[in-house]
């Protein structure tokens, strides 16, 4: 039975790759062969940041071509990845390739995005809304460690503060519900509007797209804080109609830990049914809405595993294979990831960035399978690479529905085609 598991693994790769027979499910040069393809075609290698679509020729910004800036870090996080397998596979001329491109990308990123001054609401190249700037300190803190760059950690502290506390140049309230102030604690998604913001209340929208990222990045930085930091004794203080505010520039390591864990006992409550494994999109007050998607399923799973790994509690644990169970068996379609966009209206700007939740939830099954040793998941993941590896179009490129073939006419978001290379780049040992 082994040995015919192994012929067949063979024959369904023999003619996509030359790199013949692998004792890996997913050979790394086919990996490196997506994402190279990937960034061939949605790269803007004059600025390093990507395109939104495969009509667009240049990522000029918001309105002209770029991808969404919430979006943009997970093209990063992929070119660390790629980094990290070609040292993985002893590639030392690879790995340098790469670790160049993700320091290309984070250059680029933060140049065009003002510097990353995360006080600036500028709304073409700017920051106008929580979860974008979260989704950027999770990549800056994984920038930290794995390119080992300080000027990343410090600027994923300062985004992490900037979300928590708020901004005195913007004047909004902070994206944290205190409950002592009867906000009823998590994070609120957005302030409103985006010019002089009114103070949230406590019935405004808290997503799941914020909240559990901010536990995510809560235990990023908890991971980079060493044990013995003392807690910011200058932080920024300010006043405005709604008060008198105060924005440590860092938190101490258990002052992370704290945090990350208030979050996810409040997101996992409200936002979650731990007894299935499904995250719903939103609250508002009193009442849960919006249907599971498959990226608020992934922050859940990867802010469980985190969890579990800092404290052992199996209670973590249990709740990530949950989510991971009920993103397999009830979102997926016929054994293959939901793409979550609009049929009816498919090349809808909000329709296409739906693509980019795959590669999302690739990276935190990740931590849940190849670092909390939960394999059980690989077979699922595996169809659905090998079926993607089929489906390409002859750019080497696949939509986000990786069990349908792509035509080689049809528009594609950068979003979408990252699913493929996403979990190409971090699931090969089988």
């Amino acid at each position: 039975m082994k040995l015919l598991y192994f012929i067949l693994v063979a024959v369904s790769f023999s003619g996509l790759t030359a790199c013949g027979a692998s004792k890996n499910t997913v050979p790394a040069n086919s990996a490196f062969e997506a994402f190279d393809s990937f960034n061939t075609v949605f790269l803007d290698s004059a600025k390093y940041i990507y395109k939104n679509t495969t009509a667009d020729s240049a990522a000029v910004d918001r309105w002209g071509g770029a991808a969404a800036i919430w979006c943009q870090p997970m093209y990063a996080d992929m070119a660390m990845n790629a980094m990290l397998l070609a040292r993985k596979e002893g590639d030392k001329t690879r790995e340098k390739q790469y670790r160049d491109l993700a320091n290309k990308i984070i250059d680029g990123n933060v140049s065009h995005y003002l510097n990353f001054d995360f006080d600036n609401n500028d709304t073409n190249r700017g920051w106008f809304i929580y979860d974008d700037i979260q989704w950027w300190t999770i990549t800056m803190a994984r920038a930290a460690k794995i390119l080992h760059r300080d000027d990343c950690r410090k600027l994923a502290e300062k985004s992490f503060a900037r979300v928590w506390y708020g901004s005195p140049k913007v004047g909004d309230t902070g994206s944290y519900a205190d409950p002592r102030k009867g906000l009823g604690g998590g994070m609120f998604w957005q302030w409103q509007p985006l010019e002089n913001p009114k103070a949230n209340s406590a019935g405004d929208g808290k997503m799941s797209c914020i909240n559990f990222p901010t536990v995510v990045a809560a235990m990023l930085l908890y991971d980079l804080t060493p044990a013995n930091r003392k807690p910011d004794v200058s932080p920024a203080k300010w006043t405005n109609s709604y008060g008198s505010f105060s924005r440590p520039h860092y938190e101490t390591k258990e002052r992370y830990l704290e945090m990350a864990k208030e979050i996810y006992e409040w997101s996992a409550e409200k936002l979650g049914d731990m007894s299935t494994g499904m995250i719903v999109d939103n609250r508002h007050g009193d009442s849960r809405g919006g249907h599971p998607l498959l990226y608020n399923q992934g922050t859940f799973i990867g802010a469980a595993a985190l969890l579990y790994k800092a404290t052992g509690d199996s209670a973590y644990l249990d709740n990530a294979k949950a989510g991971a169970d009920y993103s397999i068996n009830v979102l997926s379609e016929n054994g293959y990831l939901p793409w979550a966009h609009n049929h009816n209206n498919p090349y809808d700007q909000g329709s296409l960035e739906q693509g980019i939740y795959p590669a999302i939830w690739a990276q935190y099954m990740d931590i849940l399978i190849n670092e909390c040793g939960q394999k059980q998941y690989r077979d699922f993941i595996d169809k659905n690479i090998k079926a993607g590896m089929r489906n390409r179009n002859s750019a080497g490129v696949c939509d986000g529905e990786l069990g349908i073939p792509t035509p080689d006419d049809q528009l594609i978001g950068s979003y979408a085609g990252s699913s493929l290379p996403a979990l190409m780049l971090l699931f090969n040992d089988k």
